[in-house]
């Protein structure tokens, strides 16, 4: 079972000449997914436009195919309403963006409030983490090891440089996993001897990446089928307690 942790799916709006313009939909996702060989991906909204009624619109349309996570900005004065609401929906998952939504992580009034909400709605939490100082992996442990029955996966694993900074916090983190999709083949290899199969999850970040590009890199990175057959599914089956999905 080939599961896929991260990617993106929109109806166009607004008139941005930066992506939200332009429909990227469940549909044509499903399509790459198959030529891919790819079970099931999780599916969530652009940083720049969240909306969870259609994520949990296209996860219905799906026949099981499509995952889907809610996003919130912890900003919003509702937003731990809104958290609840990604539970009320059917959603698995809560994307938060702080680079796009404008707040540091290490911000306990801001995050901690989110967090005990996905807690309660049984949420896994990805947060997207590119190199940048909002969402240092150090800044994320600060706050998500307060929690620790909330999973959490740092997409990107920090890429280029807080790299290292992801391998310590996912090493000394039971709950903390790294998300693959936009690093470079050797960051890879680097997690997987420093922290294992077990810590690492493939994510493809569809449509910035194709699937089947994703898959490669992870076979390079990962000769071992059996760690590699962790990593391209049953690491997030097991999170997001996926049934009848078994090593």
């Amino acid at each position: 079972m080939i599961i896929d942790a991260y990617n993106n799916t929109w109806k166009a709006g607004g008139t941005s000449d930066y992506l939200t313009a332009e429909s990227y939909t469940p549909e044509t996702m499903i399509t790459h997914m198959d030529l891919a060989g790819v079970d099931m991906a999780v599916g969530c909204s652009l940083g720049q436009m969240i909306d969870n009624e259609f994520i949990a619109q296209t996860v219905a349309e799906s026949r099981g195919r499509i995952i889907g996570f809610g996003q919130v900005n912890p900003r919003e004065a509702d937003a731990v309403q809104t958290v609840h609401r990604v539970g009320q929906l059917g959603l698995k998952g809560l994307k938060l963006h702080p680079t796009m939504h404008g707040y540091h992580f290490a911000d306990h009034g801001l995050l901690d409030p989110i967090f005990q909400a996905a807690a309660e709605a049984g949420l896994v939490i990805l947060v997207n983490a590119l190199d940048d100082p909002f969402c240092a992996p150090l800044s994320i442990e600060e706050i998500a090891k307060g929690f620790p029955s909330v999973p959490v996966i740092i997409a990107h694993m920090g890429t280029i440089w807080n790299v290292t900074e992801a391998m310590i916090v996912a090493e000394r983190n039971d709950h903390i996993f790294l998300e693959t999709s936009g690093t470079q083949l050797i960051e890879v290899q680097m997690a997987y001897r420093r922290v294992g199969a077990e810590k690492l999850i493939m994510g493809t970040d569809w449509p910035g990446n194709h699937f089947d590009l994703e898959r490669a890199k992870i076979k390079r990175a990962i000769s071992d089928e059996a760690d590699r057959a962790l990593v391209e599914g049953l690491n997030l089956a097991r999170l997001l307690r996926i049934e009848g999905v078994t090593p």
